[in-house]
């Protein structure tokens, strides 16, 4: 008969395991499958969601299930977002830790150290459809040609507004001009203002992108060689520039990723860029202001409308991993489960395989804990306006450094403070990200 449990294991225990390894982890969860001696064992990590039913959902349902009917032992660590990248480095290091590892992005510059995912991408196109661009732009080197990850969902990063402010100005944030015109008019009327980040932080990052894209800006152009240094995005640095000393304050300079959600659920912005975290997160509290918090498409700039995604997640297989088989099936099962993990993330994992979510539409335009019930129904259509990390190239390790060592938002926080003329802040940023392409196309990954 089979024996069904779940136990806790210590964070101790489960360290001397895999050898050394970064701090962050919780306690794993350990789900067996039917025992004999034939039972393996499936090793993952994963993020602490901010939608906690979500890793309820996947840890004691999903994995749960999938471990009996496959005769493995399924044990799910959970660590947080700061804690990642070191966590890879401390595996790689040792050689040894998780079959499945989870990113929050694009993790091109572990490509050595992973398999090719091309056959989880075959297999699940033949079985569920053809993914999504924004999927493959995420986890493919054309210079290569080689799939570092497998992306089985996408969190948006749509805009989030207080409704009740625009109204009041007679404005509604559909193009950034509109955003700084209207931001400006309910700082001098009701002094709350844009939150939008100056800062070393995630959500900064994808925000000041979502600006340079719609500008017509880029790191990169579409062959993966540098692009920064244009009209374009000395344009967007004006624009931001502008839209600080108007609409913002000094605390955008200090923001770290958690900051945009406060001043919403505070009642002190207006308008943030973010995943649904801060609309759940208030009717979750049942905080008065969240009625008054309203979703947008991402704001049109002067040559397209288009935002980023505010999570990729991207999972890979070590290839010093040891249950790869176990690990290439566990993805291509959970893609099957999209419309499981859409609801379970209430709304806020997106499925990379569309057709897996026949009804997403209808789903997306109707939520019971939501005033009003289709607030959501805004990003039934967002991979027409959400890209990638790099656009309009692939996600590479230029790309990469470039966004986890804050090279475009100390250009932009330069700018908008006034240490740097627009001018000498893009060409300090230009010369950083022409060394680290330089970098990478020597180590032959651009």
């Amino acid at each position: 008969m089979a024996r069904r449990l779940i136990q806790r294991v210590s964070r101790r225990n489960f360290i001397k395991k895999v050898g050394r390894v970064s701090t962050g982890l919780t306690a794993a969860l350990l789900v067996p499958g039917r025992a004999n001696a034939q039972q393996k064992t499936l090793k993952i990590l994963q993020w602490d969601h901010f939608v906690p039913a979500y890793s309820q959902w996947f840890q004691e349902t999903y994995a749960k299930a999938w471990g009996e009917k496959n005769q493995t032992s399924v044990i799910i660590d959970t660590i947080g977002l700061p804690g990642l990248n070191s966590r890879a480095v401390a595996e790689i290091a040792a050689q040894r830790g998780h079959d499945l590892f989870m990113f929050l992005g694009p993790p091109p510059a572990y490509e050595d150290h992973v398999i090719d995912h091309r056959e989880l991408y075959e297999e699940c196109n033949s079985k569920y459809g053809p993914p999504i661009d924004l999927a493959i732009k995420s986890t493919y080197n054309p210079k290569t040609k080689k799939y570092y990850g497998f992306s089985e969902s996408y969190v948006p990063d749509p805009v989030h507004y207080r409704k009740d402010l625009w109204d009041d100005v007679g404005m509604y944030p559909d193009t950034w001009d509109e955003v700084r015109i209207g931001g400006k008019k309910i700082k001098q009327k009701h002094n709350i203002s844009i939150g939008v980040g100056l800062a070393s932080d995630l959500d900064t990052s994808k925000a000041l992108r979502a600006i340079m894209y719609s500008f017509g800006a880029s790191e990169q152009d579409t062959n993966g060689s540098p692009a920064l240094k244009s009209r374009e995005t000395l344009e967007a640095l004006r624009y931001v520039k502008a839209l600080y000393e108007e609409a913002m304050t000094d605390e955008v300079f200090t923001w770290d990723h958690t900051s945009n959600n406060r001043v919403m659920l505070t009642g002190t912005g207006s308008l943030a860029l973010n995943a649904i975290s801060i609309t759940r997160e208030g009717e979750t509290q049942q905080l008065p202001v969240t009625e008054h918090i309203w979703l947008a498409r991402a704001p049109r700039g002067p040559v397209r409308r288009l935002g980023l995604e505010h999570v990729m997640q991207v999972y890979v297989i070590w290839k010093f991993a040891d249950n790869i088989e176990g690990a290439k099936q566990f993805l291509i099962d959970v893609v099957g489960q999209s419309r499981q993990a859409l609801i379970a993330s209430k709304y806020a994992n997106l499925p990379c395989f569309p057709r897996t979510v026949p009804d997403f539409k209808s789903l997306m335009a109707h939520d019971a804990q939501a005033k009003p019930t289709d607030k959501y129904k805004i990003l039934e259509d967002s991979p027409e306006w959400i890209t990638n990390v790099g656009y309009p190239g692939y996600a590479n390790a230029a790309i990469d450094e470039i966004l986890r060592t804050w090279v475009i938002s100390t250009m932009f926080a330069q700018a908008a403070s006034g240490k740097l003329s627009p001018e000498d802040a893009l060409s300090q940023g230009d010369q950083e990200v022409r060394r680290i392409f330089k970098k990478w196309k020597a180590k032959g990954k651009v």
